[in-house]
């Protein structure tokens, strides 16, 4: 089934700061723990804490690590999300041929480029339909209900706004599946597998308040299910991995078990290798080059453990590609709108 001739795709990722300087990444925490969604603490509460004391500590230690992983061009999460939107372009380009294939643009949540500039692109290429794809396999609501509330919030501004579809998960897409099993493999096809050198393998998400839960964020279930699908596909037992949850902020309990501990805990107890794969970020960013690939690899080392592997995220990987383009191209010929389920 064709893609209708004037579909667009929307790509959103978290955002970066632009530069690995303290007042870059003031800007940048500015906006982001402004949201509702990302702290929800009550305002009244919260802000007086967020700029009389996180934003004028927090900023110079963030740009430190910042420093430690941007590259020539750029913030990682930036360079691949640009190069992930310039892929998913081309490998459409191709498969609509000899059709127009639609336009491809990338926005972040926070950051630049925003998502009203990138949706405005869109439009300007005359697309009537968008399908907004959140670069978040596992739905939350500090996540992906966060970007609903950015493409509503500027949709509210467009007099005949375009029909919108909004890709709320991919945890337990096949195509999304398959491309993580493909980059295990490919690791250790080239290091053997952390089961044949006495390792494990540990699947590390971004955590998320245990209060979220437990007032229905379906994200930690998510995070499990695309981790035991993973494990069922490349053959492990029970024995052989864990799921762990990393980027704990502030003093509330998050999901547990949190990553670096559990790192320490294991090496300690004389487990000798652990590699370490990050199935909720599409693309390498901070927390997973500097918090586990410098942090939690010192971490585990210093505990006893022998060898710490970190694997890289899909980013720009063929496999990876084609299910965004498939998860996409779905919603763009869908007869009907994707529901919302904003939480």
């Amino acid at each position: 089934m064709p893609v209708p001739a004037k579909s667009g795709i929307l790509l959103v990722n978290l955002g970066t700061p632009s530069a690995p300087t303290a007042a870059a990444v003031r800007s940048f925490l500015r906006e982001f723990l402004s949201d509702p969604r990302v702290v929800e603490i009550p305002r009244l509460i919260w802000l007086p804490i967020l700029y009389g004391i996180v934003l004028t500590t927090r900023p110079a230690k963030s740009a430190e690590k910042y420093a430690k992983v941007w590259t020539s061009e750029g913030s990682p999460l930036a360079v691949h999300t640009a190069r992930q939107a310039k892929l998913l372009a081309g490998l459409l380009g191709e498969r609509a041929k000899p059709a127009a294939p639609p336009p491809v643009e990338y926005g972040m949540r926070y950051g630049k480029p925003s998502i009203a500039a990138a949706f405005e692109k869109l439009r300007g290429a005359g697309c009537t339909r968008v399908v907004v794809l959140p670069l978040y396999p596992q739905y939350a609501g500090s996540t992906t209900a966060s970007v609903h509330d950015a493409v509503d919030a500027h949709l509210k501004t467009i007099k005949a706004p375009p029909d919108v579809r909004f890709v709320d998960r991919f945890h337990d897409d096949p195509g999304y599946i398959d491309a993580l099993a493909k980059r295990v493999m490919k690791h250790w096809e080239q290091h053997g597998s952390a089961r044949s050198h006495g390792g494990k393998l540990f699947m590390s998400f971004h955590g998320i308040p245990k209060r979220s839960v437990e007032r229905g964020d379906p994200y930690e279930k998510e995070c499990r299910e695309t981790s035991a699908l993973l494990a069922k596909r490349i053959g492990l037992t029970d024995a052989d991995w864990i799921v762990t949850f990393q980027s704990r902020f502030g003093r509330a309990e998050w999901l547990k078990p949190y990553t670096e501990p559990t790192l320490i805990e294991l090496a300690r107890g004389g487990l000798e290798r652990a590699d370490v794969f990050c199935p909720g970020f599409p693309s390498d960013c901070l927390e997973t080059l500097e918090e586990l690939g410098i942090g939690a690899r010192d971490a585990f080392l210093k505990a006893g453990g022998k060898e710490f592997n970190l694997l890289s995220c899909l980013n720009e990987d063929e496999s990876w590609i084609e299910a965004m383009a498939d998860i996409a191209m779905r919603a763009a010929e869908s007869t009907t709108a994707a529901v919302s389920r904003k939480l």
